[in-house]
């Protein structure tokens, strides 16, 4: 409501003006009654004012900001999730989120000025969140403020953090596979030495070998995650007579690629071979004929879970006995489409 003071909410709380600033304020060591401060809240929620921040943050010593340094994650397609969640998860708490979307640092730096830069604008908190799942050395001056991690984690491991469930997905992926009757799959793996391509890779050899199948080496091809090695290393694993009936890819954009491939081939997806995904990149997997099923990476959760996290740690309740022993994963879901069938008996080539 425009042109709301704290006059009409004193009104319509049938309190005192310097009641509402003490409750609104949370001015230190007031006799307000829990009765009257709810009904102040109340009053000031019906009628959308609020606390002057400024004012507050002066009697307080507290700005009411949290940072967040992307990076480069604002001009991805998917990731920029983090940064809504994030807002959403600071929005509930009345905190206000500063962004600085920073370069990836290709040479092994840290963002030093990048953190400061936040720092100096009086933030209370840094959220530091990398463009895909990483380990990284954090700035020594990060350890200045609070903060966590989104997709990534510290080297020294002295920092909370909060990563996708890599394995859980690939989990999710290949079981999906063995359940619709596929017994050889093939992987396209990436070939960066990232927590992901490791990880994967273990859930995907889990799943075969929980259901009694051997993980054959020649079924499982790297390169790089993009849609043309995916086009090349499909075109090789599926040109033999003895090929799989079904392809578990790295990412959406290497499933896009192994689509392609197929087409050339002759072979009809799903029903010559079945292909899922994973980062459900919705430009991708949505739009590709048919729909491709994929494995969904949290960031929206993990946005909301660091600012949760956050909160925690300025409540000055936190302590390392409470903190999480190492990262916190979150559970990445299976997004099912078109692209998953029943097999039948491959076609010679």
């Amino acid at each position: 409501m425009n042109g709301v003071g704290i006059r009409d909410v004193a009104r319509l709380a049938g309190v005192s003006i310097t009641t509402v600033s003490h409750v609104l304020n949370d001015t230190p060591q007031t006799r307000v009654s829990a009765e009257t401060r709810a009904r102040v809240r109340a009053a000031a929620a019906q009628l959308g004012y609020g606390p002057n921040r400024a004012a507050r943050a002066l009697r307080t010593n507290r700005s009411g900001l949290i940072g967040l340094l992307s990076e480069e994650i604002a001009t991805t397609p998917h990731a920029g999730r983090i940064i809504l969640g994030a807002q959403d998860a600071a929005r509930a708490h009345d905190l206000t989120l500063v962004i600085v979307n920073a370069e990836r640092e290709s040479s092994g730096g840290s963002h030093r000025d990048d953190v400061q830069t936040l720092i100096d604008r009086q933030v209370e908190a840094v959220l530091y969140a990398t463009m895909y799942h990483r380990e990284v050395s954090v700035p020594a001056n990060l350890r200045d403020v609070p903060a966590v991690l989104i997709d990534a984690t510290d080297r020294d491991g002295l920092l909370p953090a909060v990563v996708p469930d890599e394995v859980g997905g690939a989990v999710a992926a290949v079981t999906h596979l063995v359940e619709a009757g596929h017994r050889r799959i093939g992987f396209l793996n990436n070939v960066d030495d990232v927590p992901a391509t490791h990880e994967r890779l273990v859930g995907y050899k889990q799943v075969l070998h929980r259901h009694g199948i051997v993980a054959e080496d020649r079924l499982i091809l790297q390169a790089p995650s993009e849609t043309r090695p995916g086009h090349a290393l499909a075109r090789e694993v599926l040109a033999g007579d003895d090929r799989p009936t079904a392809l578990f890819c790295y990412n959406d954009r290497m499933a896009m690629g192994a689509y392609q491939a197929a087409a050339e081939l002759g072979l009809d997806i799903p029903r010559d071979l079945s292909i899922v995904g994973f980062d459900n990149q919705e430009l991708i997997a949505a739009n590709l004929f048919p729909g491709l099923t994929t494995v969904a990476l949290p960031h929206y959760e993990m946005g909301e879970w660091a600012v949760e996290m956050l909160v925690h740690l300025l409540s000055g309740d936190a302590d390392h006995k409470r903190l999480p022993d190492g990262p916190t994963r979150l559970h990445c879901p299976l997004v099912t489409r078109g692209s998953v069938a029943a097999p039948r008996e491959p076609r010679k080539a």
